[in-house]
């Protein structure tokens, strides 16, 4: 039970703090919700592909786009909608739902997903979370 609780802290705080860092090379900036997000994120993604290690990458990539923007939906709705802190508004993009989930991000959360996949895969074989 330890054991698996310091895996999730280890695989979230990885995830939290590469999310913060990608967005401030993307953006310049990040929020303390995004690397929430992020830690999230990875922890879900980290067992979903531990369960599902022989899928092809193309459905790893649907699932991660999946994953990804739903959380991110969730999050702006709390964060943005509902607590008003404007942390991003994609209201001005193409395809998207509330400001806060687009077809654009949901396309890059997806490819971003493939290195996602592999540091999942090598996670896993070096720690055997």
């Amino acid at each position: 039970m330890k054991r698996k609780i310091n895996c999730n802290i280890a695989l979230f705080s990885f995830g939290g703090l590469s999310y913060g860092l990608i967005e401030i090379i993307w953006r310049r900036y990040t929020h303390w919700s995004m690397v929430l997000t992020g830690g999230l994120c990875f922890t879900v993604l980290y067992r979903i592909f531990k369960n599902l290690s022989n899928i092809a990458m193309w459905k790893k990539c649907c699932i991660g786009s999946s994953v990804i923007t739903s959380v991110e939906f969730l999050v702006g709705c709390i964060v943005n909608l509902w607590g008003k802190l404007n942390v991003w508004d994609y209201s001005k993009m193409p395809a998207n739902l509330c400001g806060q989930i687009c077809l654009y991000y949901s396309t890059l959360w997806g490819i971003l997903t493939i290195p996602i996949a592999l540091i999942c895969k090598s996670i896993q074989k070096r720690f055997n979370f």
